[in-house]
């Protein structure tokens, strides 16, 4: 087959830089599409979306040069319909021929479950690649991600930037396409500046170095590496090291086409300023690089990068310095100005601040939140002075004019100021950790005080926001319900806090009784579920080991956590699936069971070795689990359990449950209400069976 490297190339104006990449991988999915769904065939290697700010390119490293031999077989009249009496074709098979473009002689015949009938059959050749190319490129771009094209002139077509040249080859040779008024031809463009004519592409095998000799580096990948270089270098350079965040690192991949760093400092009194507002202002703002010293503190330095070679790069440095400036000196005289007001004052205007219309102020949820926060404290041995006086100020900066400009330093502003006022250390540290998680992935408070604060804060969000009427509902979620809910789990389980969430969302209710509004505790706990449903997922716990958990309803969600493991191992255990199966079997028989089945056994109707056997083996076990289970010891408890294999088997095998004798058959349900009582003591084991 005659393999052809592909290139088609979109070159614009500078591209939305969050929207890139996702335009780059629709654009690339849907040029690959269309060419399979038209049965061309592709070679992809390792081929990927290439892109920078100014383009959009595909490049394939073999495409078949037409399409293969295209078959079809349309279906005509049966026999006794196409032809008359005398074997004369009827106008039913004269007008099934005219519409094929053959003579109704030339129709070959087939046959079904019906009879037979006629049928044509035809072998066209494939299309030319090159002839089906704009169709591809009209329906790739059609199916590209773009809410609000830009249109440009007073052309009726839109893109997410206008579009000014158009590459197409196949091979060495140009393909006849256009889209938006331009017509595919060689020439694509290099580096703005360092190459701002046309650039000849001889053929898409030379199309990225072709690229690099006009500074341009297409490949995403290869630019990305260049940046951590250049950045790494130079931080090392500054005595320090880079702070390279993921999502500062591709924008800054995204607005450059030739990286080049830059090493810049501020004055060193800026320091002064908390420096997570001023890391914040860096990467959020400018898309700098912060440097950090050898114990991971800011320092003076950081990392710009230009989008070009200048032959004075001092002047670059300059400009990055200047643009900054003003940003970390508004940053310190907020910092000053919420230092002279202080951290307890600033909790005065929280009362005229509405929370929800429902729920009261802020205020009002500070303090049920401090309230949360002490009887929970006293749970779990914390002391509960120091959580409530956390809770009393956790809202505080909110009022900041720090927060007020950087609002993604809640609570760690109230951290800043609260130590300068003198707070306790674990108040301090704790008014931040109330925050975390802050985003997926993030980990969970650490300090014993920042753990407590942090589920009181949930559990207040989370009560009140259903008892308001806020329950998600698709991908509406304003007071961010699901986020806390994972938030709150996580913190009671990877705190390893034994606490009941029943009592502990029945207190939250309590605490809202003064607004009137009361939320479904149960439906609550059935919403923290199932968030917990993908957090266990994530971590590879299989979806049957979940509902066998769930289907208890633990009220401790750290026991839950201690079930999901113990099911994990018995699971591994070889007489798991048999008893699994027969747990199942067992839940069947009771269902069918027209009685109400007693609670005691009555050994002397036990007439049958086996059944005798189990009633044994069943009491043996109650009295080797009892401890494990009310220790939470759920490993030794099954491990316990899956030592009824045999004795169960032989009972299934060997004794008949429904007999005619009612005082018997009601004995063994009894029997096997208790057995199954035991074996679904730590989880619905009957889940597990296949």
């Amino acid at each position: 087959m005659n393999m052809q490297p592909l290139l088609i190339e979109l070159g614009t104006e500078e591209l939305p830089v969050k929207a890139l990449p996702g335009l780059a991988q629709a654009f690339f999915d849907g040029v690959i599409s269309a060419l399979e769904k038209r049965g061309v065939a592709i070679e992809r290697g390792d081929a990927k979306p290439l892109y920078s700010p100014r383009r959009l390119a595909v490049l394939l490293p073999g495409v078949a040069g037409e399409q293969p031999e295209q078959r079809s077989e349309v279906m005509g009249p049966y026999l006794n319909i196409a032809l008359d009496a005398n074997g004369a074709p009827t106008r039913a098979l004269e007008g099934f021929a005219a519409k094929a473009g053959v003579a109704w002689d030339a129709l070959e015949k087939t046959s079904d479950a019906k009879g037979e009938r006629f049928v044509h059959r035809a072998v066209t050749p494939g299309a030319k690649t090159a002839d089906l190319l704009q169709s591809v490129l009209d329906e790739a771009l059609a199916g590209m991600p773009i809410p609000k094209p830009m249109r440009w002139g007073d052309h009726d077509y839109g893109f997410a930037r206008p579009l000014h040249w158009l590459v197409a080859l196949l091979g060495d040779d140009v393909v006849d396409i256009s889209t938006m008024g331009i017509r595919a031809g060689r020439m694509s463009r290099g580096h703005r500046f360092h190459h701002a004519g046309e650039l000849l592409i001889e053929s898409p095998n030379t199309y990225v170095d072709a690229l690099h000799a006009a500074h341009v580096i297409v490949d995403a990948d290869a630019r990305r590496a260049r940046i951590v270089a250049e950045v790494e270098a130079a931080a090392h350079a500054a005595g320090g090291s880079a702070r390279i965040d993921a999502d500062n690192l591709e924008q800054v991949n995204c607005l450059n086409e030739w990286p080049v760093a830059v090493t810049c400092a501020f004055e060193h009194d800026f320091l002064a300023v908390p420096q997570e507002a001023l890391i914040t202002t860096m990467e959020t703002n400018q898309k700098f690089f912060p440097v950090l010293d050898g114990n991971g503190k800011l320092s003076e330095y950081f990392i710009g990068i230009a989008n070009i070679e200048s032959k004075d790069p001092d002047q670059i440095r300059k400009g990055y310095e200047r643009v900054i400036r003003p940003r970390f000196a508004d940053a310190r005289f907020f910092f000053d100005e919420d230092l002279k007001q202080g951290l307890e004052s600033m909790g005065a205007g929280l009362a005229s601040v509405t929370y929800q219309a429902k729920l009261g102020s802020v205020a009002d949820k500070v303090q049920r939140v401090a309230a949360l926060a002490e009887s929970i404290a006293k749970e779990v041995g914390v002391d509960p002075a120091l959580a409530r006086r956390a809770a009393e100020l956790a809202k505080n900066d909110l009022q900041s004019r720090m927060v007020n400009e950087f609002p993604e330093l809640q609570g760690i502003a109230g951290r800043h100021y609260a130590t300068v006022a003198g707070e306790p250390s674990e108040v301090a540290l704790a008014i931040d950790e109330a925050y975390q998680p802050r985003f997926g992935g993030d980990g969970i408070a650490l300090s014993p005080v920042g753990k407590v604060l942090a589920i009181a804060e949930r559990l207040d969000t989370l009560t009140g926001g259903f008892a308001a009427g806020l329950k998600p509902t698709g991908n509406k979620d304003p007071f961010a319900l699901r986020r806390n809910a994972l938030g709150l789990a996580r913190t009671i389980i990877e705190s390893g806090f034994d606490l009941d969430i029943q009592s502990l969302l029945a207190s939250a209710n309590i605490s809202l009784a003064a607004k009137n509004v009361q939320a479904d505790a149960n439906e609550l706990y059935d919403f923290i579920l199932d968030r917990l449903r993908g957090y266990y997922a994530d971590k590879g716990v299989p979806t049957s080991h979940f509902t066998a958990v769930a289907e208890l309803k633990p009220a401790s969600l750290y026991d839950f956590d201690r079930r999901i493991d113990a099911i994990g191992t018995f699971a591994q255990l070889p007489e798991a699936a048999a008893l699994a199966a027969a747990n199942k079997r067992i839940g069947n028989i009771l269902k069918k069971s027209d009685v109400a089945i007693g609670e005691t056994i009555d050994h002397e109707l036990l007439t049958e070795p086996a059944e005798r056997a189990l009633a044994e083996a069943v009491e043996a076990v109650y009295a080797e689990t009892g401890h494990s289970l009310a220790q939470g010891d759920y490993v030794n408890a099954l491990e316990h359990l899956a030592r009824l294999r045999p004795q169960v088997d032989a009972f299934f095998e060997q004794v008949m449950v429904n007999v005619d004798d009612e005082k018997i058959r009601h004995n063994r349900l009894a029997l096997l209400r208790r057995l199954a009582d035991r074996l679904g003591s730590v989880a619905a084991i009957e889940h597990l069976s296949v």
